[in-house]
């Protein structure tokens, strides 16, 4: 049985025994999970969103990224929005201009792209120590029960769709006890989408579709499948492993297994691994600042974020860059070194808000703010406490104000970045 939960910003799928009927979101939190639990995460329509992030004016209109028509480019990625007049990713771009001449065009910036990408990477590897990164907007996570938390897969997911939604850019993903399963259940929801496939319910769930939605079935294989009367997986499912065997070799007893949601998976934890150069964060505002509070306001609030994620990955930088975004086309940056490596915003963003002055005037309206920290050097652990007891005067040392930064870490840690506001 299908079925779907509450509406919201997020909508939920499930599939489930016919003896549970019509649970709420809440209550697929509520119920038992037997068996592995892996999710698989994949970013919706992922380049084009970060550029309708970065360029607000272009949200809502249909967006390609993608090579020139005159020079016989291709399409990387469409928006949504462009999907609807039939684009696609790999199609030719004259043929995407001929079914969308109102689609905007861009080149896109992978080097942004993967930035987005770590900063996604990172929820995941918080949320479990099992994440098997695919692709740069794709990764398997594991969310068994008891391998690593007690608390529900779905509830899991259901914060790990949440955090992504705050970057500024959408996840969908698929929950099953398979990496097939949660692959095919990811495509089905899209955008926003979760889909949540019950453990026992894994042939329910597979039975009616074709057997394109497979993965590693392709055009070859699908017209041998044909040609013998097999067109969903629930069919494949049902053959003789055997005759499987004689028409595919060893892949062909695989296939059964699979489309029956019978295979056992691992998530090899496999996070591409990169030299980091520099940790960072951007916000873009709905509406632009012009008063100098609230763009001083906006460079501790990001800073804030930032030295969160170092203290995450335990690095300690030597120079501050504050970026100011103005319009689509006009960024200012300034940097400046910082007396000691560090990882707390209250040293850094002080850094930071000396060099507002040299790019900024008040009333000049800004679209984004984002702060970087770069020249890494090593950073030893710090006990989690408040302040010293020994002091008592109302004057917080740089020491004091590092383990209040280390305090509200794991407050947003437990209740979500946005916990504590500056």
């Amino acid at each position: 049985m299908i079925g779907h939960s509450d509406s919201g910003a997020s909508h939920y799928t499930y599939a489930m025994s016919e003896h549970i009927t019509h649970p709420s979101s809440a209550a697929l939190e509520m119920l038992g999970w037997s068996g592995p639990a892996i999710g698989l995460m994949d970013l919706d329509a992922f380049f084009a969103s970060v550029e309708q992030l970065d360029h607000p004016e272009w949200r809502g209109r249909p967006l390609i990224v993608g090579g020139s028509a005159s020079r016989r480019g291709v399409v990387s990625t469409a928006s949504y929005e462009a999907r609807v007049y039939g684009v696609h990713s790999a199609m030719p771009s004259a043929a995407a201009q001929r079914l969308c001449p109102e689609a905007i065009w861009t080149r896109g910036n992978f080097a942004r792209y993967r930035e987005v990408s770590d900063q996604v990477m990172d929820i995941l590897v918080d949320e479990t120590p099992r994440v098997e990164q695919v692709s740069i907007d794709e990764a398997f996570f594991d969310v068994t029960p008891a391998h690593f938390s007690h608390e529900s897969p779905v509830a899991i997911c259901k914060r790990i769709q949440e955090r992504i939604a705050k970057l500024g850019v959408s996840a969908s993903i698929g929950l099953g006890v398979n990496k097939t399963v949660a692959k095919i259940a990811s495509e089905r929801d899209k955008p926003r989408g979760m889909t949540v496939v019950l453990p026992g319910s894994e042939p329910a769930f597979l039975a009616p579709l074709d057997v394109g939605e497979m993965s590693g079935i392709g055009k070859a294989t699908r017209s041998v499948l044909a040609g013998i009367g097999i067109h969903t997986l629930g069919e494949l499912a049902a053959c003789d492993e055997r005759q499987m065997e004689k028409l595919f070799g060893v892949a062909g007893p695989r296939m059964v297994c699979r489309a029956a949601g019978k295979e056992r998976s691992e998530v090899c934890t496999r996070v591409k691994k990169r030299e980091v150069k520099s940790v960072s964060n951007e916000r873009t505002f709905a509406t632009d600042l012009k008063e100098s509070r609230d763009v001083r306001a906006a460079i501790k609030h990001v800073a804030a974020l930032t030295g969160t994620r170092l203290r995450r990955k335990g690095l300690c930088g030597t120079e501050v860059t504050l970026k100011l975004k103005f319009d689509a086309t006009h960024t200012r940056t300034a940097s400046a070194p910082l007396p000691s490596p560090t990882d707390d915003e209250h040293v850094f963003a002080q850094e930071a808000l000396r060099l507002l002055e040299s790019i900024w005037r008040q009333g000049t309206p800004i679209r984004l703010v984002g702060i970087s920290i770069s020249g890494f050097a090593g950073h030893s652990s710090h006990q989690l406490m408040l302040f010293d007891d020994k002091k008592d005067d109302q004057t917080l040392s740089s020491h004091d104000l590092r383990r209040l930064a280390l305090a509200t870490d794991e407050v947003k840690k437990r209740f979500g970045d946005y916990a504590i506001a500056y």
